[in-house]
This record gives C-alpha cells, sequence and structure tokens, in this order.
C-alpha cells in the first residue's frame, strides 16, 4: 500500500568528537581549591536536581566523597524551585529518578524559605532555610543557554540555581513576578549578590556538555569569581550546543517532551517559539529561525512525572499524552514561572497516523508528499533524526539508509 504521507530518511549530524572526562580526578582537581575552606564537621548543604544531565550522579556522588573525605558532613538539597509538585515528598522523588538518594547523603527536601534582603528594584530574595543554617553550600549544575531569555554570558546554570532552585517554590515564583516586570537576565544579575552576601556559598561544580550530552568539563567557580567562571562555562556550552539541520521546517515530529530535556519540555532554543506564547500566522513563523510551520508532540518522558509544561508551544499531540499529563504537576510549574501559555493542551488524536495526516492538511499544501517533515527524539537528541524526501540528500548529513514510508504499528501509531 502506497503511503499517503512524506517518505522519510534517516540521518545524522555530524559532529566532531569529544575528549573523555576523568570525572571523579577532575571534580577532585577543582575542589582543590576549596580545600582550604573547609573544617572538619561543617555541614555542607549539595544543591543539586536540574533534569537531564547525563553525569549528574557520579558528578554528585564525586563531590559528596570529596566533601566527606574532608572531614565534613555534607547533605543534599533539592535545588529546583518548584519541580516534584513543590512537594517535599515530590522532590525526593525526582532525585530518586535520577539515582540520587540518602544512600549518598541524607537529604533535607524542606521548602521552607527565609528573606535574606531586597534588590535595588525593591524585590525580595527568598532562599532555602535549610540551606541558609548550613556551614557552606555548594551547588552542582549543568551550564546552558536558557530556555526564557538570550545572553551572551548568563543562562541557566550555576547563578540560577542559586537564585530559582535554591529559592524553593516561593523564590521562584518571587523571581519569576520580579523577571515579567524587569526582565529574566536583569532580576537574576540583581538576586545573586544578595545571595553570595547573606548565604554562605562556597561555590557551583558546572557542567558542560556537547551535542551528544557528554560531559566534556566540569569547573569549580568559587563564589568570589562565580560570575566570572560561569561566563566562561557558559561560552563553551553555548558554542557546543546543538541545532536542527534545517532553518525551513513544514512539519516537526518530536516524539517525546519532559522536564528531564527540558525546564519547558522542549528547548525553545532549538524550536524557535517562546514558552509565554507564539504566532501561528505563516508570515510571522517564516520570520523566525528556524521556521516550523507545525509541531507534533507524541507523548511524555517517563522522568517529568506527568509534568506537561511546553506542551503548549505545540500544535499537535496524542491523546496518550493528554491522559498521562498530571495537571497539579503541570499546573503549579507554569503558575510558578508565569508561563500560562505552557500548559495548553493543543489538538489532540487518538494515533500518531491520523495526528500528521491531520497536522499536513492544515498546511494547505497543494502537495503533502512534498512537504518538509523532521521526527527528532526530543530537542536534546539531535545527532540522528528523520528526515523527509523532499529535503534531498545534504551534504551536512550523514544518510542512514534509503527513503521508506512511514512505518506504523496496529495501532496507528509510530514505530
Amino acid at each position: 500500500m502506497t503511503s499517503q504521507l512524506p517518505r522519510m530518511i534517516t540521518v545524522r549530524q555530524k559532529y566532531p568528537p569529544s575528549k573523555p572526562v576523568d570525572i571523579a580526578l577532575t571534580i577532585k582537581n577543582e575542589l582543590a581549591r576549596l580545600a582550604p575552606k573547609l573544617k572538619p564537621g561543617m555541614r555542607i548543604a549539595v544543591g543539586t536536581g536540574s533534569r537531564g544531565i547525563s553525569n549528574i550522579l557520579p558528578v554528585v556522588q564525586s563531590a559528596v566523597e570529596f566533601l566527606k573525605a574532608a572531614g565534613t558532613k555534607p547533605f543534599l538539597i533539592p535545588a529546583m524551585g518548584s519541580h516534584g509538585g513543590a512537594t517535599p515528598e515530590g522532590q525526593i522523588e525526582v532525585l530518586a529518578s535520577y539515582g540520587i538518594t540518602e544512600a549518598i547523603a541524607p537529604i533535607e527536601p524542606s521548602m521552607e524559605t527565609v528573606t535574606l534582603g531586597r534588590t535595588p528594584d525593591g524585590l525580595d530574595v527568598i532562599f532555602s532555610a535549610k540551606a541558609k543554617n548550613a556551614d557552606g553550600i555548594l551547588v552542582i549544575n549543568r551550564i546552558k543557554p536558557h530556555t526564557d531569555f538570550a545572553s551572551d554570558s548568563l543562562g541557566s546554570g550555576l547563578q540560577k540555581m542559586l537564585v530559582v532552585g535554591l529559592g524553593k517554590h516561593a523564590g521562584a515564583a518571587n523571581y519569576h513576578r520580579g523577571a515579567i516586570h524587569h526582565g529574566f537576565e536583569r532580576v537574576l544579575r540583581a538576586m545573586v549578590p544578595v545571595v553570595l552576601k547573606s548565604a554562605p556559598i562556597l561555590g557551583g561544580l558546572g557542567i558542560v556538555e556537547d551535542q551528544l550530552h557528554q560531559t566534556v568539563r566540569i569547573g569549580f567557580a568559587p563564589a568570589d569569581e562565580m560570575e566570572k567562571r560561569e561566563a566562561e562555562l557558559f561560552a563553551q556550552a553555548k558554542a557546543l550546543m546543538p541545532s536542527l539541520p534545517f532553518d525551513q521546517i513544514d512539519l516537526l515530529i518530536i516524539d517525546r517532551i519532559g522536564k528531564n530535556i527540558s525546564g519547558s519540555g522542549m528547548d525553545p532554543n532549538i524550536i524557535g517559539r517562546e514558552i509565554f506564547g507564539y504566532s501561528s500566522s505563516f508570515e510571522e513563523q517564516r520570520k523566525l529561525k528556524p521556521s516550523i510551520r507545525r509541531i507534533f508532540v507524541r507523548a511524555l518522558t517517563p522522568e517529568t512525572h506527568g509534568n506537561a509544561i511546553g506542551i503548549g508551544m505545540a500544535d499537535f499531540t496524542t491523546s496518550r499524552l493528554a491522559h498521562a499529563m498530571d495537571p497539579k504537576k503541570t499546573f503549579i510549574n507554569a503558575l510558578t514561572s508565569l508561563s500560562v501559555n505552557a500548559p495548553k493542551m493543543p489538538i489532540y488524536f487518538d494515533t500518531d497516523r491520523e495526528a500528521i495526516g491531520q497536522a499536513l492538511n492544515s498546511l494547505a499544501m497543494a502537495d503533502i508528499l512534498q512537504a518538509k517533515v523532521v521526527r527528532i527524539a526530543n530537542t536534546l537528541s539531535l545527532d540522528r533524526l528523520q528526515i523527509s524526501e523532499s529535503y534531498g540528500k545534504p551534504a551536512h548529513l550523514d544518510v542512514l539508509d534509503a527513503p521508506a514510508d512511514m512505518h506504523f504499528d496496529q495501532t496507528g501509531n509510530l514505530l
């Protein structure tokens, strides 16, 4: 039977190989600068919990082992704002999904906060009470461009974790309220000095990953050098960020979205759509890079625990995704970040076949078999993907197979 949908080709993007990193040795060498500040018996809060980091478990383990070897008493604090449903139990569950449990160190999941001070704009800086009462704080996070603002030197990383992650639910909500009025980067840069002045911050371990999610660098940023050191790590992370191989896409099929993929479910930096809303006008879409006319999201990742934030950036989805969404977790996240468009449910169908067909029909093309279609696993995994036959055989991609019909199972869902 001849398919009435575009035929697809499996391709691979060409990325230069990265040198492997010895995680334990690197962390031992990097934290050597911290050793003179550590005294036996000190209670050190280790803030962690960001999603989608390939080697987060060995990084946390190695950092805790270093602190224990120095005679200190490290404990873990979920530094993830309102994630996990904004409850201690939910945040412990999120950490456990990364393999981070009390087998590594005690976990203090309290959502209690204190106010450290105010910014020049009059915004309160809210911070974890458990972390504030520690003798020292070390944060661990991946450095990467932020999903809500563009910057040449600051994104999602150590400073954001100090303000948003360790701000817990109250602090994360307060930050986003201020950011709506004054701008995300401005508020973040204003709040960080208050945290550094009023909380016992020792520094942070920044992780840089390449296009294949391999750890390529782990750097320690002391508290008094955090802004400078994070900017250096950010420049490398930004240069290594993957992208879609084309600027013009009629239909982007995304197999899964989730919090372990991006704070926005799917990364706005990749899809060219804003978490706070976008225009479906073809004229407006053409101005964007990439210009994606339709997005179809098939499912949620198991690791997102039902949090479907970001689905509002899609045009089509499936009934199985709609049923898998946990409204409470999704809505708390959306209300905390004030991204009220992010959880809105797009048009959905029972099968992938119907959703793809309707998405292509909505493009009003003379021949949908000529549509430019791209299929990816998620917005983190862009090395291996499928493209429609209409793209030809681009020289910048390795072609892995011949054009073939889209493969569906007996229920009408893509294999």
